[in-house]
């Protein structure tokens, strides 16, 4: 039987996909960890949201963001797992859900709904995890793939269309 712990970890390291071992505090455990808490908080607004195409989508980008993490967590390899695709599905989301909406004519008080509300936490944390990555690529030259950082920008601009369409369920 395998066990859940490894104690691998235990001296502040943890390895990556390539087999490094790295300190836990490092930029790049940062940026990928940070990924990790926002696909808990899609989690969350998946549970609480709903619509369910939002539910649908809100689930292909806890998908996406498992590719973001191996992207991240993968350094020196050269393979990239978020590409251009990736980045221009997620603009044909943003475009397609915007579309099923009003206008925005004033700021947004986030809270509408219990969805909403963690959809606009999940937002504000991919914004979190695109400064970490941006810190990430400062420290390390080549060390982040672009499309990655330019698909935490189009994620965080998702969920605030998403957030928005699952507030329209109260008005």
């Amino acid at each position: 039987m395998s066990k859940v712990y490894t104690k691998t970890g235990d001296k502040g390291t943890t390895g990556l996909l390539t087999g490094e071992r790295i300190n836990k505090t490092s930029a790049r455990v940062e940026a990928y960890g940070t990924v990790d808490e926002v696909t808990s908080a899609l989690g969350l607004a998946r549970a609480a949201c709903t619509k369910p195409e939002v539910k649908e989508a809100v689930f292909k980008l806890q998908k996406l963001l498992m590719l973001v993490m191996a992207d991240l967590a993968s350094a020196g390899n050269q393979e990239r797992y978020i590409t251009a695709e990736h980045v221009t599905a997620l603009e044909q989301m943003i475009d397609e859900f915007d579309a099923k909406l009003p206008p925005l004519k004033s700021f947004i008080v986030p809270g509408d709904t219990p969805g909403a509300a963690a959809l606009d936490l999940a937002r504000t944390v991919t914004r979190r995890a695109e400064r970490q990555t941006l810190r990430l690529q400062a420290e390390e030259a080549d060390a982040v793939n672009e499309q990655l950082l330019i698909g935490l920008n189009r994620l965080s601009d998702l969920c605030f269309v998403l957030s928005r369409l699952e507030s329209e369920t109260s008005k």
